[in-house]
């Protein structure tokens, strides 16, 4: 195995993938198994791809997806002081500014699935800081029903202006963030990067979301897990495993990220109609779908809503899904009619 990486720790992933190569002998030679890895948007990716050209220079291509992902962490990242999506959140209302292509895909997207689910909001970062949320932060104080009430009035997708020309604000102090979305638009674009190359045959993940595309050797097919939400902590079980055929899989939930204050337990993910954190049946959600930046977007959405929104949703839009939640007498999951072909 050609083998380029960076070193690092121990891989913690949000859905488990299930990787082997097969062993044993064949009389046609098998395609050659490519491993690459590094550091991106915070977190790391991981890129496993078959080719039959045994003579790939695999250090050009993981310099090439390198320089992909970081235009979009220099692009999309509220970490970096002079990045596009931070120069946008600094301007006044109603000043146009010119976008670049990831920024302009990634928004338009982002806006489609707000005003389609309602749940997914990319202007929520200062709702997000009202609670006390963030980075290595918890709540310390329920923000006021006035404040909050306030802060919904300046938030939503509905005071962006996109065109041609670029994006604006329609308020003052609005801001975008991209943690829904930005993870997955960067696999999409590994994804094409590889394609681009005559690779069809690989699995790209950052932060646990992934995208995979044809087969592996001897037609077999990937496999991935979706992790068992009431795993003890500290330990990894496998919930599920399915094959999710050429198609992006994300995977949220609250089990993993919540606080308790003052005898309440508040989940890291906020409803954007409320602006309170969801306290639903719902704790993890697994969509699959073409492109991973929009799984990205609907798991977060999807887990917002809860259980009965989250089904009703997925079987209007006839979208692969797959819900865990919790009951009196357990876990209990549900497989939306697109999704069970997967399993």
């Amino acid at each position: 195995m050609n083998r380029v990486s960076i070193p690092q720790g121990i891989m913690a992933l949000f859905l488990i993938s299930l990787i082997f190569l097969l062993s044993g002998c064949n009389e046609k030679p098998q395609p050659e198994s490519f491993y690459l890895e590094g550091k991106t948007m915070g977190t790391t990716y991981h890129i496993k791809f078959y080719d039959e050209q045994p003579q790939r220079d695999v250090v050009v291509l993981k310099e090439e997806v390198d320089a992909v992902l970081q235009d979009i962490n220099q692009s999309m990242s509220t970490y970096i002081p002079d990045s596009e999506i931070n120069t946008f959140n600094r301007l006044p209302a109603n000043q146009v500014m010119p976008i670049s292509a990831d920024f302009r895909a990634v928004v338009t997207e982002s806006i489609r699935l707000g005003e389609s689910t309602k749940t997914l909001d990319v202007t929520m970062g200062p709702l997000i800081d009202l609670w006390g949320f963030g980075p290595n932060k918890k709540p310390t104080n329920r923000p006021s029903d006035a404040a909050l009430a306030q802060m919904l009035a300046n938030i939503g997708v509905d005071k962006l202006t996109l065109t041609e020309q670029g994006l604006a604000k329609t308020v003052n102090g609005l801001e975008l963030t991209f943690s829904a979305t930005a993870k997955g638009y960067g696999i999409d674009k590994v994804a094409q990067l590889l394609e681009s190359h005559n690779i069809s045959n690989y699995m790209v993940e950052i932060g646990g979301e992934l995208r995979i595309s044809g087969v592996k050797p001897n037609n077999q097919d990937w496999k991935i897990a979706i992790e068992q939400p009431d795993a003890q902590p500290g330990e990894r079980e496998v919930h599920r495993v399915l094959a999710p055929g050429t198609n992006g899989i994300a995977t949220s939930g609250d089990y993993r990220i919540f606080y308790e204050m003052e005898g309440e337990t508040y989940s890291h993910l906020i409803d954007p109609v409320t602006g309170m954190p969801s306290r639903h049946d719902l704790v993890s959600v697994t969509v699959l779908h073409p492109s991973a930046m929009t799984a990205d977007g609907l798991a977060t959405a999807l887990t917002v809503m809860g259980m009965k929104k989250a089904q009703a949703y997925a079987q209007k839009h006839d979208l692969p899904v797959y819900l865990i939640g919790k009951s009196d007498e357990g876990l209990i999951t549900y497989s939306s009619p697109a999704f069970k072909p997967y399993l």
